[in-house]
């Protein structure tokens, strides 16, 4: 079954939220929606809305009389947000083995191939685009909408840390331990799935840390 196309909201905050993460629209940067508009090319209705979905999302914030800005990268509360997502993302993992479909499987073994291929040829940008799709797949199969609402912008907040601070990491860890997840996923495996996501997240809290060597 086909998937219904973006409402012009949807198609401006995946664009715009795209720009955020992959640092275009840098941390600091202040704009103005009419400026924005005519960067990526939608009305300033929808523009509006996507910018009021990232602003619960805690990615821009409002300046009274100075328009919008892209909030700043901050090391204690990555912190915080790993925290929160470790309790989801745990969840989701061992509720998507249970629970996926048989395609659900199929796309996250064939993701978990992509993702190592990615960090092997050293491409961030596909290797950022497949870690998105293989967190949309993990929560679709997890069936349980309210995580993975809940976690959709944590893992926004984690992909802009990591391109801020990719030299600090090592793709092809982040990439085995990835597979390694998704494989204990599409393998029906909740307990190996669980551990795997805690593996993950403990990973992602050293590089987390590690970014404090840099100040």
């Amino acid at each position: 079954m086909q998937k219904p196309p973006l409402s012009l909201a949807d198609k401006a905050y995946t664009v715009i939220e795209e720009m955020i993460v992959t640092l275009n629209l840098a941390p600091g940067t202040v704009f103005s929606e009419a400026e924005l508009s005519r960067q990526i090319d939608i009305g300033r209705t929808p523009l509006r809305e996507a910018l009021q979905r990232l602003t619960a999302e805690r990615l821009v914030v409002t300046m009274p009389r100075r328009g919008m800005m892209v909030t700043e990268l901050n090391i204690t509360e990555q912190l915080a947000l790993l925290e929160t997502r470790r309790v989801l993302d745990h969840l989701i993992a061992t509720r998507a083995a249970k629970r996926a479909t048989a395609k659900h499987r199929d796309e996250l073994k064939t993701l978990a191939q992509a993702l190592t291929s990615a960090a092997a040829d050293k491409n961030t940008a596909e290797f950022m685009r497949l870690d998105r799709e293989c967190d949309r797949v993990l929560e679709e199969a997890s069936r349980n909408s309210f995580a993975a609402q809940a976690c959709a912008p944590l893992h926004a907040h984690c992909r802009r840390f990591w391109y801020a601070y990719q030299n600090n990491g090592d793709l092809n860890q982040s990439a085995a331990l990835h597979s390694a997840l998704m494989t204990h996923v599409a393998n029906d495996d909740p307990e190996g799935a669980g551990k795997a996501s805690d593996t993950l997240m403990n990973y992602l809290e050293e590089f987390t840390r590690s970014a404090l060597d840099l100040y």
